[in-house]
Formats: C-alpha cells, sequence, structure tokens
C-alpha cells in the first residue's frame, strides 16, 4: 500500500468521501479476484468489508461503482502505472527461464456512446510460471499490437529481467 500512497489524488480536497489508497487497494484486490467492472468491484468491496477493515481505514464505507470510475478515469495513467510496476516487482519471483506470454485483447464496456469513442486496446505481458502480469501497454487500435510489443517487452525486460 505504501508503493499506491505517492499516486496524486485528482479530486477536489472538498468531495472527498473516501480515501484514494482505498479506492486504489480495493479495485487492485476485486480485480485480483476476477472483478471485471466497477459494480463487481462495488460488490467485491462490499462482500469483503470486515476483512478490508483490517488494513484500510475506509471512513465512509465502500465507495460506489460510480465513485471508482471517477477516480481511476481522472488517474494520471502514466504515474498509476509507474506504482503498479513498482508494485509488480515486488511480487515478482525471479526464476530463470521464465515463460513471458504477451497478449493483446480488447477491455470490456469501455467503447464510448459517441461515434468517435473507441475501445480500449491492450497489451500485456504476462509471467506464466509466476502467473502475474509484468506490463500493459494501451495501443490506439488493435492493428497497432505488434508495434507495441517491442515496446512492452522492453519495459518488462527493463523491470523484472535485468539479472537474469
Amino acid at each position: 500500500m505504501e508503493i499506491f500512497e505517492s499516486l496524486t489524488d485528482p479530486r477536489n480536497p472538498d468531495d472527498i468521501l473516501h480515501k484514494l489508497i482505498d479506492i486504489v487497494g480495493i479495485t487492485i484486490l476485486a480485480m485480483m479476484c476476477g472483478a471485471n467492472g466497477w459494480n463487481y468491484i462495488e460488490l467485491f468491496g462490499k462482500s469483503k468489508e470486515t476483512w478490508l477493515r483490517t488494513f484500510l481505514e475506509l471512513p465512509n464505507g465502500i465507495p460506489s461503482h460510480d465513485t471508482f470510475n471517477r477516480v481511476f478515469s481522472r488517474l494520471n495513467s502514466k504515474e498509476f502505472h509507474q506504482c503498479f510496476m513498482e508494485w509488480v516487482s515486488c511480487l515478482y519471483e525471479k526464476i530463470s527461464r521464465e515463460i513471458i506470454a504477451v497478449d493483446g485483447k480488447t477491455a470490456r464496456r469501455t467503447k464510448g456512446t459517441s461515434k468517435n469513442q473507441k475501445p480500449i486496446h491492450v497489451v500485456s505481458a504476462w509471467a506464466n510460471t509466476n502467473k502475474l502480469v509484468l506490463g500493459q501497454l494501451k495501443v490506439n487500435e488493435k492493428s497497432n499490437e505488434i508495434t507495441a510489443i517491442p515496446e512492452l517487452l522492453n519495459l518488462t525486460v527493463k523491470s523484472f529481467c535485468h539479472d537474469i
């Protein structure tokens, strides 16, 4: 949790009901357990609230799905990515001959209602043995995945494999 405390809170201080670290923590834990949308993240938080209170403050309970959505849509994505990669590197167990799978996906429910808003496409590097996402890059279109792979692998190698 200490790693994510450095994130800049994008919200107006007068409007804050929930701590940023609580929102980020619940989101990461929920996604690790298979949540794939803001409603599921809220549901995870409510179903695990007693346990979450053992290490999160939750002064106003579990945030709503709209709050999770609003906060993450305003977060500085590069700053969050940097914190996330630092956190993952703390978890990563170095194993020689680790297999890294690369895969592109279109995030569900990310296409906007306007004609110009396209769905979000990401390319991920996955450490098979450790069952861990090593990195992700957003690409403009699904067809740009191939050009993003070298950049993603370069980030992954710099972060995790420099001494393997």
